[in-house]
């Protein structure tokens, strides 16, 4: 029997600008994408027996089992980690498929910003020995931290800011024609050099959106897959993990100076490739973590599709741009379509090689996403096509 594991199902809810998606629950959020997801499948809710879930922002298995009225659950497992985990609930799947825990595997990703902004982590945490650093160092949230690594990317490597620009305006270009983007209106250079400084060099358009929704897919076999109702997605590679030097990434920033200025991504990227027997150059579309652009930039040295230091002219020579060499997010990513820490970017990847996507590239056989930057485990998955 083929074990390979394949995405069946995905389902989504509305995006919501941060707050809108009230007076819905957490709750109702999920269930609706579990139900859209099931439906997608063409499989009941029941046929559910394993749960991969992201530990930021989805709630806890047993609830989960008794709200969907699951007969039982054989497997169970949530990620750890930041946004850096977000594509690692297609590798708990993986592994639960792959070694017969379980038959049918739901994964799921959901936020809901009602009352904490990510934006502001850090300024909510209670301080502690490990984090008390940042907030004597005046550190609100990410994005100060994130900054830091930018600039030294500045400083090492001659990076411009019209880069960062460059990864902005794609990711408006692609979103334009999105019904479900937050931010479709088309944007210039010019605009982006004018938008309010937030933490120098990172301006306004340079944050990823804060919003709410809900995301869910189904895993099952690639042997079970020919019989429901979509077009399988095959999992060719999936992994979670990180090299020692990354550590806690913006939580400590005490990485090397040949890490300090990267995403921590190329153990993931080196792990990935070698799974599924490929190059980055074998990659159609890139689905990369885009809670900040500078990281996008970044991301793109550390998974091979430049070397590193010269992400700032690959990006600014229009390669990630629909039609580019290496497409990036083309449904707008969280600086552009929705921030549903990174669950969003999987849906694009299945809906680019099931061939129904909106902005879709040509004969894409492989797609890239990758989870994080921020702290270990990071993470990532190859896709590829049944075509």
């Amino acid at each position: 029997m083929n074990q390979e594991p394949a995405i069946v199902g995905i389902g989504a809810t509305p995006y919501y600008f941060r707050g809108e998606s009230l007076p819905q629950t957490k709750h109702e959020l999920i269930g609706k994408a579990v139900i859209a997801a099931a439906d997608d499948a063409g499989l009941p809710i029941t046929a559910i027996d394993g749960i991969a879930g992201y530990a930021s922002g989805v709630i806890e298995p047993g609830q989960l089992t008794e709200m969907l009225g699951l007969p039982e659950l054989n497997f169970a497992a949530l990620i750890a980690a930041q946004g850096g985990g977000s594509a690692g609930v297609l590798d708990l799947a993986a592994l639960a498929i792959q070694t017969g825990r379980a038959h049918t595997v739901l994964c799921l990703g959901a936020c809901q910003q009602s009352t904490n902004r990510y934006g502001v982590t850090f300024a909510n945490m209670a301080a502690t020995p490990d984090n008390v650093w940042a907030s004597a160092a005046g550190l609100q949230g990410p994005g100060q931290t994130m900054a830091l690594l930018t600039r030294r990317h500045m400083h090492l490597y001659g990076t411009r800011r019209e880069a960062f620009g460059e990864i902005v305006i794609a990711s408006r270009q692609a979103a334009s024609t999105r019904p479900t983007a937050i931010r479709r209106k088309p944007l210039s250079m010019d605009e982006y050099l004018a938008a309010p400084m937030l933490s120098d060099p990172l301006c306004r358009l340079d944050f990823c959106l804060e919003t709410d929704g809900a995301l869910a897919f189904i895993v099952t076999s690639a042997e079970r897959a020919r019989d429901l109702r979509q077009k399988p997605v095959h999992i060719a590679a999936s992994a979670h993990g990180g090299a020692r030097n990354w550590g806690r990434a913006f939580f400590w920033l005490n990485m090397p100076d040949e890490d300090f200025a990267s995403t921590g991504s190329a153990h993931t990227a080196r792990r990935l490739y070698a799974q599924a027997g490929i190059t980055p150059q074998d990659i159609d579309v890139a689905l990369l973590y885009d809670h900040f652009s500078p990281l996008v930039l970044m991301q793109l040295e550390d998974y091979g599709f430049c070397p590193r230091g010269e992400g700032g002219p690959f990006v600014e020579s229009g390669a990630i741009r629909l039609g580019g060499s290496i497409p990036v997010n083309p449904h707008g990513g969280h600086l552009s379509e929705a921030y549903v820490i990174g669950m969003t970017h999987i849906r694009e990847a299945v809906e680019q090689l099931r061939g129904t996507a909106i902005n879709q590239i040509p004969n894409a056989k492989y797609a890239l996403v990758s989870g994080g930057p921020a702290p270990i485990p990071l993470s990532g998955a190859i896709l590829r096509s049944a075509a």
